[in-house]
């Protein structure tokens, strides 16, 4: 029979996984590697998730390997924008793939019938290699070829089907404006890897997130049938107390439920609320405190983790020099977790409202 893992047990592997238990000793591009996969559709959760995960990490750090090309930003799991290194890049899209085009066709399909998407592709690909263009303008540019069309049907058709990323300053700390695009190829002078694997794509899902059910790595990828895979690896077994089947790599690390979480704050977006599916998602997030963290409009609210687990939310408000957290508890917390929540809060705002000569965390 399958060990059971607790959910204290689940939740104390996984967050050190995800570098949360300890801060880890890594420069921010090993770190960007090993969690495989960054959200990343707004500039600055990256580098909140990276403050949260590091010892020693600077806004510049994440800069410097985006202006270098070493890492990238694009469309990839569940067709959003993350970052990833460029090597991941690469290796991800064509396994990708599959689930980009069935979300095209899902949800374009009807108003792109008829349009050859090869020669859609190409063109699109040769506007962007030209020069990076924002959407409008890639769209603006199509419609002159395919005026009948919508703009916005023409951009997706190419953004699902051409591996696009977004060039800086796009995802640099403090810089405004919207995105532009140009091909992955371009922008890495290298071709996409065809002979990247689902199992390696599993082997490293697990490495992040671990232990997880098969719907855990779907619920992350978008994709679909990976049972097919798991079950041609050579991986663990665990079954959680409710009876949901796991797997894991077989010499992973998996600390025990007694071991010590400080407290953590996460980005928006954080991929840690939101690539698990609703069966293993508790081992984050209480399903009461789901509908206060992820909105209607699809934003994922930025999150406290006390003891290891969602206990509120935090944001920061800056005006006139003043920089406040304001920090909502879902529940009351010891007087010890929120002096803890205080100092770490403070540190907070020292990464991300260096200027403001004033800082403050409010409790709500």
């Amino acid at each position: 029979m399958p060990e059971v893992l607790s959910r204290r047990a689940l939740n104390r592997a996984t967050l050190d996984r995800q570098l949360l238990l300890t801060r880890a000793e890594l420069p921010a591009f090993d770190a960007i590697r090993h969690l495989y996969g960054m959200q990343a559709q707004a500039p600055n959760p990256p580098y909140i998730g990276l403050w949260s995960r590091l010892a020693e990490f600077g806004h510049e750090d994440l800069a410097r390997l985006l202006h270098e090309r070493k890492v990238v930003r694009l469309a990839l799991m569940r067709s959003t924008i993350h970052l990833v290194t460029a090597d991941d890049c690469l290796s991800l899209r064509p396994l990708l793939q599959p689930m980009l085009m069935r979300g095209l066709l899902g949800g374009h399909g009807k108003r792109l019938a008829g349009l050859d998407l090869d020669e859609l592709a190409a063109a699109g690909r040769a506007m962007v290699e030209e020069k990076p263009l924002t959407f409008r303008e890639l769209g603006e540019r199509l419609r002159e070829r395919w005026p009948e069309r919508a703009g916005a049907d023409l951009v997706n058709g190419v953004r699902n089907t051409v591996a696009l990323v977004q060039v800086p300053p796009r995802g640099i700390w403090g810089v405004g404006g919207q995105p532009a695009h140009t091909s992955t190829e371009a922008w890495l002078g290298r071709p996409m890897n065809e002979r990247a694997s689902l199992e390696e794509m599993v082997r490293r899902y697990l490495a992040a997130y671990g232990p997880a059910a098969v719907m855990d790595i779907q619920q992350w990828s978008g994709m679909t049938r990976l049972g097919e895979v798991a079950r041609s690896m050579d991986l663990r077994s665990f079954v959680t107390e409710e009876g949901v089947e796991l797997v894991d790599l077989p010499d992973a690390s998996r600390p025990g439920p007694d071991a010590p979480a400080p407290v953590r704050y996460l980005s928006e977006f954080d991929n840690m609320l939101l690539s698990f599916s609703e069966r293993t998602r508790t081992r984050i997030m209480a399903d009461e405190y789901r509908g206060r963290m992820f909105t209607v409009n699809g934003i994922i609210r930025a999150a406290v983790l006390v003891d290891g687990f969602v206990r509120g939310m935090w944001k920061v408000t800056a005006k006139r020099g003043e920089a406040v957290l304001e920090v909502e508890l879902f529940q009351p917390v010891t007087a010890r977790e929120q002096a803890a929540l205080e100092e770490e809060g403070m540190r907070m705002l020292d990464f991300v409202a260096a200027s403001a000569t004033v800082r403050e965390v409010r409790f709500g």
